[in-house]
């Protein structure tokens, strides 16, 4: 039996971030993002997964993590002025300003406490 790639149906992704301390991070997407965790792993705690709405991510603990410099996940949201504001006040380190892209988008960049970049979106119409 052949297959090819036109008879795949791709299911969800989410992206693994690793973190230096996974309840420091837990607490950050939890209070800040709203995400809740759905399974973790290992004692101590080594990989979580942590869910809200339809958006997944995958922590894990490295302890000598060294963030990167480029984006390790662009998250889409319906408001982005919205979540930048609770950004702004939480006094999470934003990275790139909210501006209105050429390419269609409200964007800003965040970095969580780890210094991961993070990219959110909005469509604009």
């Amino acid at each position: 039996m052949s297959s090819s790639l036109s008879d795949l149906t791709f299911g969800r992704t989410a992206p693994s971030i690793c973190v230096r301390d996974i309840r420091v991070a837990y607490d950050f997407y939890a209070r800040i993002l709203g995400f809740r965790k759905i399974f973790e792993n290992g004692d101590p705690v080594g990989f979580m997964v942590l869910k809200k709405d339809r958006a997944e991510i995958h922590l894990s603990r490295k302890p000598d993590h060294k963030a990167s410099t480029t984006n390790v996940m662009h998250m889409f949201v319906s408001d982005a002025a919205a979540l930048y504001a609770i950004c702004e006040t939480e006094g999470v380190r934003i990275v790139k300003g909210l501006m209105d892209k050429e390419y269609g988008q409200r964007a800003f960049v965040f970095a969580d406490p780890d210094g991961n970049r993070i990219d959110v979106g909005e469509r604009l119409p």
